[in-house]
């Protein structure tokens, strides 16, 4: 069973009462401890090729899969051979293999990779279990960098960039790192000096409609380059009524962009990331839609493990990560050896 992203792990202010607090800090001791082991002693397998890997410091919803295809594009536009590396969570695939869009479902390869494979034809997108084996087989099939779709808390790929995005949501009392607490009494997979000091750059993802980053976020994320981009969408939402739904790290930054872009959205219904989507679940979403007179819109993320025969009935609303600075992007991607 599947369980949402707690919200107040983002809360600056009225987290849970302290009994809550002290009961999950020994496990966040425990976890912490078990990645920092699996971090130093793990070995490292040099694929032959550079690795870019972008990861997180936090449990999801930062918007790292946009940031990834955004990367992929700038590289593919340097003459770059970059293909991706995903370790293909909620499909039954353990591969290595690459994503066919024309062939493989959500199912077989997780939303994620399918939803790369069909927004970038040219960009090959590989999914492994064992990201070692994946980033091989990768390099094998003629890539000359991988873009490794998470993994920061990975040590089993040799990593010749380090980048990790921070989602850059501060309004309504929201803070993206928490109050420095690591699963599960916090949304941090580790320590944030720990994370930070081995990271090459951090990416601070602003959404479209918020004019700068806080200065605060800005300043707890000092140490690596920072750039920032902005999660933009690629065309307007639906006309007329519509009831949204998603099933993302932060669902509700979903809902939030949607009525920033203009949609009438009469209802929103939120689901735990990668939420498959059930007859029983679908069938009541129609009806609320039905009972509105309004369509259904959901990210691209989420239509892609629709049914087949749902697709036609739900729109995807598809967005991008879009880089300020892009000079201080192409200076951070030429420290990369071409081999």
């Amino acid at each position: 069973m599947k369980l949402p992203t707690p919200r107040w792990w983002y809360l600056r202010e009225g987290r849970p009462g302290p009994v809550l607090h002290l009961l999950l800090k020994p496990l966040s001791w425990v976890w912490a401890a078990a990645t920092a082991r699996r971090i130093a002693r793990g070995r490292a397998v040099d694929p032959g090729v550079p690795v870019i890997c972008v990861g997180n410091l936090t449990l999801g919803g930062t918007g790292k899969t946009p940031v990834v295809a955004a990367l992929a594009r700038r590289l593919s536009d340097a003459d770059w051979r970059p293909a991706i590396l995903s370790r293909g969570y909620g499909g039954r695939l353990e591969g290595p293999v690459q994503v066919d869009p024309e062939r493989h479902s959500a199912e077989e390869t997780g939303d994620e990779p399918l939803m790369l494979a069909q927004a970038l034809p040219g960009v090959d997108v590989w999914i492994a279990r064992d990201r070692a084996a994946g980033a091989l087989a990768a390099a094998r099939g003629g890539a000359d960098v991988i873009l490794m779709d998470d993994g920061h808390q990975n040590p089993s790929v040799l990593k010749t960039l380090s980048l990790v995005v921070s989602d850059g949501e501060t309004r309504d009392g929201e803070w993206p790192l928490g109050d420095g607490g690591v699963f599960p009494a916090g949304p941090l997979r580790e320590p944030l000096a720990a994370g930070l000091a081995r990271a090459d750059a951090v990416v601070l993802l602003l959404p479209a409609d918020l004019e700068r980053p806080d200065p605060d976020l800005v300043a707890a994320l000092t140490g690596p380059v920072l750039l920032t981009a902005r999660l933009e969408a690629e065309a307007p939402p639906p006309a007329g009524p519509q009831v949204g739904f998603a099933g993302v790290g932060k669902p509700w930054k979903v809902e939030r962009a949607l009525r920033a872009a203009g949609c009438e959205l009469i209802d929103f219904a939120a689901f735990p990331d990668h939420a498959p989507w059930t007859p029983t679940r679908l069938k009541a979403l129609e009806a609320l839609a039905a009972a509105h007179g309004a369509g259904l819109v959901t990210t691209t993320k989420d239509w892609v493990r629709l049914p087949p025969d749902w697709r036609a009935r739900v729109t995807a609303w598809p967005v991008r990560a879009v880089f300020g600075d892009t000079a201080a992007l192409d200076a951070l991607l030429g420290r990369l050896p071409r081999r």
